[in-house]
């Protein structure tokens, strides 16, 4: 079986699975993602080793983890008070800080005891760890929790449902098809860049690092992001103007091919073509992923602080 038709059939298996659990969100998202990160934390440790860096391997996965339950703040929050009644809840921004505060203070005491080689080149590729895959993949749980409304029933209110049934009804498809929209930006730059930069490219973008892309191939890519989230816009995201949609399809196509980049660089640097051969034709998860890595950040802030603000 040729590469691309491996590539091309897990595709069709892959895509309709993931698009399934972006629509349905909740628990099912949220592991959905927890297992991209450790499996991406896995394939990243390899290329840190292959540097000479002993990255904490269990520190990295135990605080993405972490991560995400602080991006499942009001849900959870909402079934613990259901299960157990009236609870001390920690706000989530101090959450957020409790994890990386502490996390940080746990990884330099695992590398006090641990007796490993080069102790500054350990805690260095564990904390990028920890934030470029833990943190920056955690947002993308933090996109679909967006959209999500829960009311406490007993116990410390942090949020009340004010809507009817139909209203939440709306968010919880707008929170679907965002993240499908994502998805599907995602994918259409990568194919619109693949395809375009094999018909016109003549310009290298960045051959230090990929010496196949073209700055031809990147547009068509940006472009196509941006027509993806346009017509997301029209079809089922209405909550979004015009101007956002534009925004969000250029983050989408500029950061998209940015991280495929960063991840390039990272995979240069330890002499891999790929992170695995995990998924068949498409390498490691880290490499199928790499775009939405380094997307999901900017698209959740825009969301959070300008769209919902």
């Amino acid at each position: 079986m040729s590469d691309t038709r491996e590539r091309v059939l897990f595709a069709l298996l892959a895509i309709p699975a993931v698009v399934a659990l972006a629509w349905f969100g909740g628990y099912a998202w949220m592991l959905f993602i927890a297992a991209v990160q450790v499996a991406a934390i896995v394939e990243y440790g390899r290329l840190a080793r292959a540097k000479g860096a002993a990255p904490q391997r269990g520190t990295m996965i135990a605080l993405s983890l972490l991560l995400i339950v602080v991006f499942m703040h009001e849900r959870l929050a909402a079934d613990a008070v259901l299960l157990f009644g009236p609870l001390a809840w920690p706000l989530q921004w101090q959450a957020l800080l409790w994890v990386l505060l502490l996390g940080l203070m746990l990884a330099l005491l695992v590398e006090l005891f641990r007796g490993a080689d080069a102790p500054l080149l350990n805690l260095g590729s564990t904390l990028l760890g920890v934030l470029y895959i833990g943190l920056f993949l955690a947002t993308t749980v933090g996109i679909r929790e967006i959209f999500t409304v829960v009311e406490f029933p007993v116990g410390r209110v942090f949020g009340t449902a004010t809507l009817g049934p139909a209203q939440l009804a709306q968010l919880e498809r707008w929170g679907g098809g965002t993240m499908i929209a994502v998805l599907a930006g995602i994918w259409l730059c990568d194919t619109a860049a693949y395809f375009g930069g094999r018909a016109m490219g003549k310009h290298k973008l960045f051959p230090r690092v990929s010496p196949k892309k073209t700055w031809e191939g990147a547009i068509w890519g940006a472009v196509a992001a941006v027509a993806g989230m346009l017509a997301a816009r029209a079809i089922a995201l209405d909550y979004l103007g015009v101007v956002d949609a534009v925004l969000l399809g250029l983050m989408i196509g500029v950061l998209g091919q940015l991280g495929d980049l960063v991840e390039s660089l990272l995979k240069r640097d330890a002499g891999v073509k790929d992170s695995s051969g995990m998924l068949p034709g498409h390498g490691g998860v880290f490499d199928r992923f790499d775009s939405l890595i380094f997307v999901s950040p900017a698209v959740f802030l825009y969301l959070d602080f300008i769209v919902f603000a």
